[in-house]
């Protein structure tokens, strides 16, 4: 008989446990993560410039030209010597009549945008397409570069790329300050090359991860921009929070959390577009004026371009989603 009862009981015990996996391992199978796996796409063969097509400007960068000359955009492909050799491409948005010798400081400062674990050219919501056109466009514009990565998401290559596109902007245009920004995987060789570069000047990142990124410790007091979607469910929002910490007090440092936005903070695109703006054009000295702070809120990629953009530009062929 209380063998019987025993029998009963544990059945129940055991049935009541199944349950509670049932409902809860979804949940918790679908959490969002602090890093994305050092091997995603690592056995992707690097990608070329020909990969890319016709995004060499925003959908609506004509509305850019009624207010002023768009930039120049040069497609290129930057050669890159380290363990693995080969070259990476990028697109290069040039101010109009860009000259290799510039007398100002804001002109010897560039901006290097850097997408996820999947690598590509457009960034979160293809926002790195609006941020180069603007930036390059203004009176007092700068070079941006959208950079590639010829071995995504192994940041031992990803930092020799962004290095060799620094030094291809030195030797080539006398640039020698440099500002950051990277999404998601991007964080990682963008504090690890931040921490380590006196030509960094500035640091911002869009849903950053937190493996690889001890550079950061180093990166004080160079100003930080972290920004990040708190529906995230590709890296928690935590990563950011992380990262603030990290940085320390001694330097100038910024989170900025959208309620319930996701990875690629399709939600706020536009926001945290302008952010990054004023922030790289704050870092290269640069106040934009009265008349050009209709540029930097000039909506150049439609919520409708978004996602289909992130596909055509190659930022989505890693664990990134925008869902």
């Amino acid at each position: 008989q209380y063998m019987s009862r025993y029998r009963s009981i544990l059945q129940s015990f055991l049935s009541a446990i199944k349950s509670d996996i049932r409902t809860f391992a979804p949940a918790v199978m679908a959490a969002p993560k602090t890093s994305l796996p050092a091997t995603t796409s690592s056995t992707r063969s690097p990608a070329k410039i020909s990969d890319y097509p016709s995004l060499f400007h925003p959908p609506a960068h004509a509305g850019l030209g009624k207010q002023k000359a768009i930039c120049d955009v040069k497609p290129l492909t930057i050669k890159v010597i380290d363990g693995k050799d080969g070259a990476v491409p990028a697109f290069l948005h040039l101010p109009h009549n860009y000259q290799k010798e510039q007398s100002d400081t804001h002109e010897r400062t560039a901006a290097i945008l850097l997408s996820g674990a999947g690598g590509g050219v457009v960034g979160p919501s293809g926002i790195y397409l609006s941020i180069a056109d603007k930036l390059a466009s203004l009176s007092k514009g700068i070079p941006v570069m959208r950079l590639d990565y010829r071995f995504p998401a192994r940041n031992q290559y990803c930092v020799a790329d962004v290095k060799a596109a620094m030094d291809y902007l030195q030797n080539k245009y006398s640039v020698s300050r440099f500002v950051l920004t990277g999404w998601s995987f991007g964080g990682a060789p963008v504090f690890t090359v931040g921490g380590n570069d006196t030509r960094v000047i500035g640091c911002a990142t869009v849903a950053s991860q937190t493996a690889e990124t001890d550079g950061l410790k180093h990166l004080s007091p160079t100003p930080l921009l972290l920004l990040h979607g708190t529906g995230d469910r590709t890296l928690s929002p935590s990563c950011s929070e992380r990262l603030f910490r990290m940085y320390g007090t001694k330097g100038v440092r910024e989170l900025k959390l959208f309620d319930g936005d996701d990875h690629a903070l399709t939600q706020n695109a536009p926001k945290a577009e302008e952010m990054l703006c004023r922030f790289i054009m704050k870092c290269a000295g640069v106040e934009i004026g009265d008349g050009e702070r209709k540029i930097i809120k000039e909506v150049l990629v439609g919520d409708g371009d978004r996602a289909e953009l992130m596909k055509r530009g190659g930022d989505l062929k890693g664990e990134e989603r925008i869902d």
